[in-house]
């Protein structure tokens, strides 16, 4: 769990040390009633929605990879394609009207929700988004989609142990 702690009147949580952070990659955290996930890439720190917008898989374990220029997580269960730095979701297409041009990259607009991650004296600092619009990775963090979280979790432990 976060402590919260108050900066220039801003609601700062802290997250962890940089230098634990950098060493671990990744890290799952719960900062106020919100599930996120921390990620270290390439001299950077993101903080996202940990379960992806889609269907709640977990982004604990996606691979990264650059897309359009972008760096993006890719969610391990349906492979859908997030921007770090927006919560963009991309993917690619062709125009069936258009069979001579090549497919290319669409963005389907911010569904996953991004936090703002701030280095301070070594500490790591997430502020959660203020955004109030309805970003589809919330379901997530409301009260049925934990719930819905929970019951497919336990499904698929009851199905890994009969097997």
């Amino acid at each position: 769990m976060a402590t919260e702690k108050m900066e220039e009147s801003v609601k700062r949580f802290f997250v962890g040390k940089e230098k634990d952070l950098i060493q671990a990659k990744r890290k799952n955290i719960t900062v106020g009633d919100r599930d996120l996930l921390i990620i270290y890439h390439q001299g950077m720190f993101y903080a996202m929605d940990q379960h992806c917008y889609h269907a709640g898989g977990s982004l604990l374990n996606g691979d990264i990879e650059e897309i359009n220029s972008k760096h993006c997580i890719v969610c391990p269960k349906h492979k859908y394609k997030i921007s770090l730095a927006q919560g963009e979701c991309l993917y690619k297409a062709s125009n069936p009207k258009d069979k001579t041009q090549p497919p290319r990259w669409y963005s389907k607009g911010i569904k996953q929700r991004v936090h703002n991650v701030t280095v301070l004296d070594g500490d790591i600092f997430v502020t959660l988004s203020e955004i109030p619009k309805w970003i589809e990775s919330d379901y997530y963090q409301t009260e049925n989609g934990k719930e819905e979280l929970k019951k497919a979790q336990n499904e698929e432990t009851a199905t890994e142990s009969n097997s």
